[in-house]
């Protein structure tokens, strides 16, 4: 699921590298008594009006010039608050405590995956799920080792947005928001359900008050090693003409495979990609003129 807890590291995690959806890292405030009634209540709206089909991802975006300014607040505010704290967070761990802590994590926000699978109508994946979650919180220490992965029990997470996808709820236009980053229309609506009704992180939260907000350290937690992952992935950005566009297009994608679990028709590929009105050779070309101008020495003559 990935898809999108964290606020800031939703927008800077390099989307084919990670799973999952940006979240906010202002605390929302909680909702009134009861949220999972009131979880159930939104989906049974949302039922009556959606479809059985999977719908057609767009590959318009009519909201650039805003997306645009947000992508470039965002990068701002990563570079000079979010970055330096993930960077200092590797630092002081190594590879085997990240793992491990990252597996507590992944563990501790199954119930999302197995909530949403339910919802989906596919009791395959979430007795998978389920099982993952069994058998990493006991024999795996909470979360911390992962035997299920040795048990041949691979991981597969999805979220709200993939179900309402699933229904036939439209996908909405791309948006990147202010300490959000890269979503949609749909995939914003559905926060609410994944953060409030299912999400431990949010439950623990919501039912606990401590000094100086401590209630939601965990959470903090959670984001700084998302963030720090994403580290890894940074050098897909150096050669990118456009990076605007590879964030847009490398979320648009991950969530079209999320959607269809890996094998999305051809078609859906073809529409995503906007295959029958781009200019391949026009692309390649600026490509080409991008990367000269990054050479050292660009513009300088050769000597013989």
């Amino acid at each position: 699921m990935m898809h999108r807890r964290i606020a800031l590291a939703g927008h800077w995690l390099a989307p084919c590298a990670r799973t999952d959806a940006a979240k906010p890292t202002t605390m929302p405030k909680p909702l009134p008594k009861r949220p999972v009634l009131r979880a159930i209540s939104l989906v049974s709206a949302l039922l009556l009006v959606a479809g059985c089909a999977t719908p057609m991802p767009r590959k318009d975006d009519p909201y650039e010039g805003f997306n645009r300014k947000m992508y470039s607040f965002n990068a701002g505010v990563d570079r000079v608050a979010i970055r330096p704290v993930a960077v200092g967070y590797r630092k002081i761990t190594n590879d085997t405590s990240r793992r491990l802590i990252s597996n507590f994590f992944a563990n501790v926000e199954s119930p999302i995956t197995i909530a949403n699978d339910v919802l989906q109508a596919n009791p395959k994946e979430a007795f998978k799920a389920t099982s993952r979650f069994a058998i990493n919180t006991t024999i795996g220490i909470l979360g911390l080792f992962d035997p299920a992965s040795e048990m041949s029990i691979d991981a597969s997470t999805t979220d709200f947005g993939v179900t309402l996808a699933k229904w036939g709820v439209p996908e909405g236009p791309y948006l990147v928001l202010p300490l959000i980053g890269s979503t949609t229309g749909r995939d914003i609506a559905s926060y609410p359900l994944d953060r409030y009704a299912f999400d431990p992180l949010s439950w623990y939260a919501h039912s606990h008050e401590f000094n100086l907000e401590a209630q939601y350290l965990p959470t903090a937690a959670y984001l700084i090693t998302l963030r720090s992952s994403a580290i890894e992935a940074e050098g897909l950005l150096e050669g990118a003409y456009d990076p605007y566009v590879f964030y847009r297009d490398a979320y648009r994608q991950r969530r079209l495979y999320k959607i269809y679990r890996g094998n999305p028709p051809m078609e859906a590929i073809q529409s995503l990609q906007g295959v029958d009105d781009v200019d391949v050779d026009a692309l390649l070309k600026e490509q080409e003129k991008f990367e000269q101008q990054k050479k050292p020495d660009a513009g300088k003559p050769t000597r013989n």
